[in-house]
């Protein structure tokens, strides 16, 4: 299996959403709000100010995929295409095997 991870500009989780449900295989995701800088710090998009410590941090969206390795280049490629604008910040994917997976509602909770 395949971890594919994705940190996506907020206003393109509906598109990368509706470009998954397009596909023949899709498994499922996960969607979790997440905030911080890029690679030299970034410019535009949304911010969160956070007062503790006085920064301003960009909004993301992490979008999480647990896929079979052969499907995990197509659905990584229809969210870069799916996420692209083509302008800073647009975001990052990264892709990551997983040694072992076990649907709890399966096992009992019997680890």
């Amino acid at each position: 299996m395949v971890r594919i991870e994705a940190f996506i500009q907020p206003h393109k989780v509906s598109k990368v959403v509706a470009a998954l449900h397009g596909l023949p295989k899709f498994p499922g995701f996960t969607l979790l709000d997440a905030h911080g800088q890029g690679h030299g710090r970034g410019v535009g998009g949304e911010y969160v100010y956070e007062p503790s410590d006085g920064l301003l941090y960009h909004k993301r969206v992490a979008l999480i995929v647990l896929c079979d390795k052969s499907d995990a280049t197509l659905i990584a490629t229809t969210i870069a295409q799916s996420a692209h604008t083509g302008n800073k910040g647009d975001g990052l994917l990264s892709m990551s095997e997983v040694s072992h997976v076990t649907r709890i509602r399966q096992s009992g909770g019997e680890a």
